[in-house]
């Protein structure tokens, strides 16, 4: 990798939630303590909603790092689920093994740990993450906890985050009285031209950069008009332009390394993103995650290749059967455990964000994002490698089978790598 390049003492743009990393421009600072509030009144309830990719995951880690002693946390990232499955997972996190309970020993014995942890002088919050996929039947759940008070006041605080149309869900009359015991909302917009400078500034420092500058001047505005600030799209687009400069051996990043990464992205600017994306729903009617790949539109006219026949398929496969069957096409698809993954694996052995996809019309890449348990190509781990037709890569318990569309059916045998770039195998960073 580019660190020892730069002289940097890890990744400044990895894509998974790092508390240190987190930039605290003013509107993140107002949702950080909207959550802290949660924990000062007794009726804390707050809704932090925001697009993807805006921070509302990192903001979360970053708070729970932070948090006293006497808290007790339940923190609920899977939100597809039932009523009864919402229940016990919240029993889960509490230190219970619920699962032959049925509906009202579930809710009896969360109201009794409650009011015991009140008694004992603690405080009990509950944090659920991705809260826009919860059905209706589950948010009347929480509004039922919620109303567990004692003589004095309520005893459980939380904290619901997503995506915007978590605020649309929660307006429905369906759920007047949960909206009325909210007691504050906020929503995250995207950083400024200004604040997306000073966010990529923070986390190179963090990274071990210091005062030197890695992103020349003139490239802070072109990163700007490529992202709209969203702080993950920021990420990708400076960490493939880290690795445009290494390649050239430069320990700078220019106009021409962010041109370069534009280019392997298959991105357009973020306003004309917009634009297509506004266009696609009202044409389908579909949510904000229609493209199959979230944030990454590929630019007209990319490729020669028809733009509707995907140039791979990801299969996921474990225990010998197949679960999954992703078609690849130009642009990244993030792999991991939570729901805002274009993938999710959901499984313990695997990480929140814990390996990413990147095709190209030329070129396939799987690339660790810095997971626990990593990923292994033939029993050797890697931190980043391209994929060649019926490469098996594992992740966890799980096994990534890549298929390339690109070949016809009767296939030359397996290479490697891509001549002349060979996979980097897991070590000192550099």
């Amino acid at each position: 990798m580019y660190l020892d390049l730069f002289k940097l003492k890890e990744l400044p743009f990895r894509l998974s939630p790092d508390p240190q990393f987190l930039y605290l421009s003013k509107q993140h600072a107002r949702a950080k303590a909207y959550m802290e509030s949660t924990i000062w009144f007794t009726d804390g309830f707050v809704v932090i909603t925001g697009e993807i990719g805006s921070g509302k995951t990192t903001l979360i880690e970053s708070f729970l790092r932070e948090i006293q002693t006497d808290v007790v946390v339940a923190q609920i990232n899977q939100t597809q689920v039932s009523a009864v499955d919402f229940l016990q997972a919240v029993l889960v996190q509490f230190g219970f093994s619920p699962f032959k309970m049925k509906k009202a020993e579930l809710i009896a014995t969360l109201n009794n740990f409650l009011i015991e942890q009140y008694s004992a002088g603690r405080k009990v919050l509950l944090i659920v993450d991705e809260a826009q996929n919860l059905s209706l039947r589950v948010l009347e759940e929480i509004r039922l906890l919620s109303g567990v008070e004692t003589t004095k006041e309520k005893v459980l605080r939380i904290i619901l985050a997503g995506q915007p149309e978590l605020n649309e869900k929660l307006d429905a009359p369906e759920l007047i009285q949960l909206a009325q015991r909210i007691r504050l909302r906020f929503h995250l917009q995207m950083l400024s031209a200004a604040e997306t400078r000073a966010y990529i500034q923070h986390r190179l420092e963090v990274a071990g950069a210091g005062d030197r500058q890695i992103f020349m001047e003139d490239t802070f505005p072109e990163i700007y008009r490529y992202t709209g600030g969203t702080p993950r799209l920021v990420n990708t687009l400076c960490d493939t332009a880290m690795m445009a400069a290494y390649t050239a051996n430069r320990d700078v990043v220019t106009l021409q390394d962010i041109a370069s990464a534009v280019d392997e992205l298959q991105w357009v600017e973020f306003s004309v993103r917009q634009q297509q994306q506004q266009a696609r729903l009202a044409a389908d009617g579909h949510g904000a995650h229609a493209t199959g790949v979230t944030g990454h539109l590929p630019a007209p006219g990319a490729g020669t290749h028809d733009p509707s026949a995907p140039l791979g398929r990801l299969l996921v496969a474990t225990d010998g059967r197949t679960v999954q069957e992703v078609p690849l096409k130009v642009g990244r698809i993030i792999v991991g455990r939570t729901t805002d993954n274009d993938v999710q694996i959901d499984s313990r052995f695997v990480s929140r964000h814990h390996c990413q996809v990147i095709t190209t019309p030329h070129a396939c890449v799987i690339e660790d994002l810095n997971s626990t348990n990593g990923i292994y190509v033939k029993s050797k781990r890697v931190r980043r490698h391209y994929l060649n037709d019926g490469d098996v890569v594992l992740i966890g318990k799980h096994e990534l089978i890549y298929v390339d569309e690109r070949l016809p059916r009767a296939r030359a045998p397996f290479v490697e790598t891509i001549p002349g770039v060979p996979s980097e195998p897991v070590g000192e960073p550099g």
